[in-house]
């Protein structure tokens, strides 16, 4: 092929090539985890114990008679509940947005307070995440898959795109600008 296709090419998709990085990262991340580490997530029991006292204190807060049960269930008086296992833990998005950052466009020296300010940001949407979705469950249980696999998770992605978009348009904006 020649030159001159692959520069049309480039041309054409140079105005998305931030949006095209976010995607493959996120894939290829995602991909990452599931080959290295989706098959240890049970072997760790300590983030789900402290995730579940969390949720905890913030459901027993709003509703009388909750229990957390085995350090890692909360039950309701009426006898529904959840159980929240490692893989809630949001230590995989964590990773995501590691990978994320690091390959955004940007200075590192704003990437080191970016990243774990990230962290923290996704720990607290998570806490609050999982306590709706306990909340939701109390009443109605057989709402759990569709709030949890479907409508929580893809408004948790969406918040960790808006994040990365803040990155992107405030501290990768000033390294394009610089070049």
């Amino acid at each position: 092929m020649s030159s001159s296709f692959w520069h049309k090419i480039t041309k054409t998709i140079a105005p998305y090539r931030d949006i095209l990085v976010f995607v493959v990262v996120l894939l290829v991340s995602d991909g990452l985890w599931k080959l290295t580490c989706a098959r240890y997530e049970h072997s760790f029991l300590w983030p789900t114990d402290e995730l579940a006292s969390m949720v905890y204190a913030i459901v027993s807060s709003l509703r009388e008679g909750v229990s957390l049960l085995d350090s890692h269930r909360i039950v309701f008086a009426s006898g529904t509940g959840t159980t929240i296992i490692w893989g809630c833990t949001a230590i995989k998005q964590a990773w995501i947005w590691l990978c994320l950052i690091a390959f955004a466009r940007g200075p590192w020296k704003h990437k080191l307070w970016y990243i774990p300010a990230g962290w923290v940001l996704i720990m607290l949407i998570n806490i609050v995440r999982i306590s709706a979705i306990a909340l939701i469950v109390e009443h109605h249980p057989e709402q759990f898959d569709l709030w949890h696999t479907y409508i929580f998770k893809y408004l948790f992605y969406g918040l960790m795109f808006l994040m990365w978009a803040g990155w992107s348009l405030a501290v990768g904006g000033s390294d394009r600008e610089s070049k």
